[in-house]
């Protein structure tokens, strides 16, 4: 049976493309890509004619059987995306994992990531860190991912597009304090490489007053570790709870998740409060 190889492509340097890459690429009976125009074009320049299949958002799972058959007479299939590593917030995942469920051998070719170069690039904490794609673009899913940015404190990698980078910084910087450090990476490996460094409130007002062009990743500083809540917070976040209504179990319960303290400790501060006593501590 033949394996299904994931092979890194360069993300700007053609100079970046692995020589096992080029190997495979050569030899696999069938080369699975985003868009069949750019993946021809690199194949054409490496002087490889190889048979293509889209596999995009749209066409991953149509492409499954296909994929298998192949695989299943013998022959190796490559999946490729149009820049970097497949699967990182590009299709290839529904794929790998219909693959392996059948009993296929999966391997990869490592290579270019953005989200790596831009992580050890930007001169911030790289040993512990949150890879989230692109933001929702709108409602409340993305309040809710900008919130849960705002408290993370390891640090974070986005990207994002050149017409979105002003208000997507905007918004972090609502969310994580104007003053939380950042890397901007643009154009990683390619002629106008640069990277930007400073705060949330310096990118805003850097990036607004020139016309952002290019891929962008966003690497942000974590947020500082939440000190240690008080018996004076606990019994705050619960009188605010238990005066809107809430009942004694959930407000212990909302207070417990908020704080980071046991929600025995919070129900038991919660029935002090109740019952009119003095909590002790």
């Amino acid at each position: 049976m033949g394996s299904l190889i994931l092979v890194a492509t360069p993300i700007g340097n053609l100079g970046d493309l692995a020589p096992r890459a080029i190997e495979y690429l050569r030899t696999a009976g069938m080369v699975c890509c985003e868009d069949t125009r750019r993946t021809g074009m690199l194949l054409h320049n490496l002087g490889i004619d190889a048979k293509l299949l889209r596999v995009d958002e749209h066409t991953e799972f149509q492409s499954i059987s296909r994929v298998i058959d192949i695989l299943m007479s013998g022959h190796n299939v490559c999946l490729v995306t149009d820049a970097g590593s497949p699967g990182i917030s590009d299709p290839g995942s529904r794929l790998v994992a219909a693959v392996v469920e059948q009993g296929h051998n999966v391997s990869a070719v490592p290579g270019p990531a953005a989200l790596i170069m831009a992580l050890i690039i930007s001169g911030l904490p790289s040993d512990r860190f949150v890879f989230d794609g692109f933001l929702p673009r709108r409602g409340g899913e993305r309040t809710e991912r900008l919130g849960e940015i705002g408290r993370q404190t390891r640090t974070t990698i986005l990207y994002e597009a050149p017409h979105r980078l002003v208000r997507t910084l905007e918004d972090l910087a609502a969310h994580c304090g104007a003053e939380r450090k950042v890397a901007i990476c643009r154009e990683l490996t390619k002629i106008h490489e640069e990277v930007w460094r400073g705060t949330l409130s310096a990118a805003v007002q850097h990036y607004s007053s020139h016309d952002p062009q290019g891929e962008f990743v966003l690497v942000l500083g974590g947020a500082p570790a939440p000190l240690p809540s008080t018996d004076l917070d606990i019994d705050r976040a619960l009188k605010d709870r238990l005066a809107d209504g809430c009942s004694t179990r959930d407000a212990a319960s909302q207070v417990a998740d908020l704080l980071g303290v046991s929600k025995k400790l919070a129900y038991e501060r919660a029935l002090h409060l109740q019952s009119g006593l003095k909590p002790s501590g």
